[in-house]
């Protein structure tokens, strides 16, 4: 199934873990209007994970772990469940979401007639949760696209093939997609980026570490093609040769740790006309006329060098290997919407050998996950009505706003940054633009057709409509009303590109938003992620994009340096953190995030002084303003990672593993240390030169 957009990778780095929009308001409000007629069972719900002192482990000392005397206790008492890879507040917020949805779902398919978003969701649903009809069809969808695969001779067939099923959203070998000019932020082009691994990041092909992965790859590949009809020799043959096709792209491919530094590396304008003579035989004019894209005058070819040698492949791969790779990826690609036998293999190795998950998730939640990739918007558009209460969105504006002015304060008071530079920072800080729980004009989802019966139709449905969506906004002015992720998402995240700051209803919830709670664990909780989400603007990343959202230097060369030598502390900081099996932490993959942790629990606290200036320390349960906030911001951080799961975030996720995140940041706040009266030499102190502060 088609891969994530282009840049949508960037916004999700700068996240906290991607034509036209809707004409006619009247006829969205029509069509969302039967979740209006009734509410939801509360008591259907998991419950929120707040804060509370029953789960200190005061056996513990503060100073010396914060995460383990904060979080531990409960941690141990609530171990992770079986269909789960990771467990804590983000994943207990996700299941909630998904129960919401889940009667949401229920809901519409228990009605006579629906039309417009009513019945998309409801077909969705319906035809995900016939197991009997999914059993009874088997692979035969898929028949007619094996036969064209089948067919293939040479690599100019090989080419238009790719060209067809791109057209119909389906691309396994590079993402394409639109995104706004790096040079000129408020118009839309077309990016063609690096992409074909069936491995989470290149590093999985050539790591010694990762050899019984790579073990296990092939024989799911092997697995894989023998359900899809290859004789079983045969397909343990074929797996092999996709396995050595995949290596090759490997060798070309940017890591998820370069590509998470260097955001320069997605921006390669080119000519069609240049990019033709990089890939003689997978021509760019013919691609974008095979999409019915007009031909540009200018494209991103993002990672050059891969795409030359995906030209090379097709030249010099011979095209049985080729079709042994589509194969694979087009069934891998399909299997959660076949029957069981593809639906269970495709859980076996992605979600339990390289995630830990030891039981699949009850079919209902894969349903629903569905139909978040397919409509996720759509649904988006009636969940906020169940469960997104119109004051949370008004607390959140308020919030926003004062977090804002602690920001300009901060900015303004830095002692390593020059006045030149200041001045262009702020102008950053002005141009903000903060989005809360929906976006005000919902996408129009006229033209998608679904049916009741036909799961893996719906699916392709959906890609494929999606697909000319996103390409619709090629050569068009960004809209900046759009989101990249939906209502339901429990997540956050900062688009540089558009300069903006969002937080979708789900995560507006306890522990990290809770209206009845006290300033401190509300400032500690949700001031800290909105803090973070500004500070993306300025982590190494996100400070390379100016007020506009172009792709500049606004910056002194005497300030970069200063910067960068900062940045360095913090990944020496982070390099020094391993986990239980001494695993160590990636302080540069994740730089960004810990850039913006530092920044938003600072920013935070600022915040939060200002708020309750002049008012007397409440001292709830024993424990001090201060207190009460490090504690609020620990407990956004209370998760807790299979091994495997773990692993996979140390190599190719931005974020560092949470618990390190969670002493991470406070470690470097003298708040910290006279909050819990923590001295020097204590693990959680560090001062003078070791102390870390940026913005």
């Amino acid at each position: 199934m088609q891969g994530k957009t282009v840049l949508l990778a960037l916004a999700c780095a700068a996240s906290l873990s991607a034509c036209k929009r809707a004409a006619d308001d009247s006829q969205t409000r029509a069509a969302a209007a039967p979740a209006a007629a009734w509410t939801l069972d509360e008591s259907k719900l998991t419950p929120v994970i707040g804060f509370s002192t029953a789960d200190l482990d005061t056996s513990k000392k503060a100073c010396d772990d914060f995460a383990a005397y904060s979080n531990d206790k409960w941690l141990d008492a609530n171990p992770i469940p079986a269909d789960q890879v990771w467990w804590g507040p983000f994943a207990a917020l996700r299941e909630r979401s998904l129960d919401v949805q889940h009667q949401i779902a229920e809901h519409l398919a228990g009605q006579a007639t629906n039309t417009g978003i009513d019945k998309i969701i409801a077909d969705f649903w319906t035809s995900g949760m016939d197991e009997q009809k999914v059993e009874q069809v088997g692979i035969a969808p898929l028949k007619e696209r094996l036969a064209a695969i089948d067919a293939l001779a040479d690599g100019a067939a090989i080419a238009a093939y790719l060209r067809k099923i791109a057209a119909e959203g389906q691309n396994p070998l590079f993402d394409f997609a639109p995104e706004a000019d790096f040079k000129n932020s408020a118009q839309n082009i077309a990016y063609a980026s690096q992409g074909g691994l069936g491995l989470p990041d290149k590093t999985y092909y050539f790591a010694a570490d990762k050899q019984d992965i790579r073990a296990a790859y092939v024989a799911h590949i092997a697995k894989v093609l023998e359900l899809a009809g290859v004789p079983a020799d045969a397909a343990a043959a074929q797996a092999k040769t996709v396995m050595a096709f995949e290596t090759r792209l490997a060798k070309v491919s940017k890591s998820q740790e370069d590509l998470s530094r260097d955001v320069a590396l997605y921006y390669h304008p080119v000519t069609p006309a240049e990019a033709d003579q990089l890939t003689p035989n997978f021509p760019w004019t013919a691609f974008f006329a095979a999409q019915g894209v007009a031909l540009p005058a200018m494209f991103s070819l993002s990672m050059p060098e891969f795409h030359a040698e995906v030209s090379k492949m097709l030249a010099d791969v011979p095209a049985a290997q080729w079709q042994s790779y589509l194969r694979y990826h087009l069934v891998d690609g399909a299997s959660p919407y076949l029957s069981s036998a593809f639906v269970t293999e495709h859980f076996e190795f992605h979600n339990k050998t390289l995630g830990g998950q030891k039981e699949q998730r009850a079919r209902w939640k894969r349903v629903l996950g569905a139909i978040n990739t397919g409509a996720g918007e759509a649904m988006g558009q009636l969940y906020v009505k169940l469960a997104f209460p119109p004051e949370s969105k008004t607390r959140m504006q308020q919030l926003v706003a004062n977090l804002g002015t602690a920001l300009k304060a901060r900015i303004e008071k830095l002692s390593w940054m020059s006045d030149e530079t200041k001045q262009k920072a702020l102008a950053k800080w002005q141009t903000f633009m903060p989005k809360i729980g929906y976006p005000d004009k919902w996408r129009d989802w006229s033209g998608l057709a679904t049916k009741p019966d036909d799961y893996l139709g719906n699916a392709l449905a959906a890609e494929a409509f999606n697909y000319r969506w996103q390409l619709g906004k090629i050569g068009q002015p960004v809209d900046r009303s759009e989101w990249t992720m939906t209502p339901q998402t429990v997540n956050a995240y900062y688009n540089p590109l558009q300069n903006e700051i969002v937080f979708p209803a789900a995560i507006l919830q306890p522990p990290f938003f809770d209206p009845k709670a006290d300033d401190a664990l509300v400032y500690g909780a949700i001031g800290s992620v909105i803090g973070h989400e500004m500070t993306h603007g300025y982590d190494d990343q996100g400070a390379r994009f100016g007020p506009s959202g172009n792709f500049e230097n606004w910056w002194t060369h005497a300030d970069q340096k200063r910067f960068e030598a900062l940045s360095q502390k913090l990944i020496a900081q982070f390099n020094g953190y391993a986990t239980a099996d001494g695993t160590k932490v990636n302080g540069r993959i994740s730089l960004g995030e810990n850039i913006a942790d530092l920044g938003g629990i600072n920013i935070a606290y600022d915040a939060l002084q200002m708020a309750d200036a002049g008012q007397p320390d409440p001292k709830i349960d024993g424990l001090t303003r201060d207190q009460r906030f490090f504690f609020g911001y620990a407990t956004a951080w209370r998760s807790r990672f299979t091994p495997q799961m773990e692993k996979l975030v140390i190599a190719s996720d931005p974020h560092a593993p949470d618990r390190f995140r969670a002493i991470g940041a406070p470690s470097n706040m003298p708040a910290f240390a006279a909050a819990f009266d923590c001295k020097p030499g204590d693990a959680m102190v560090r001062s003078g030169e070791r102390r870390i502060a940026i913005w």
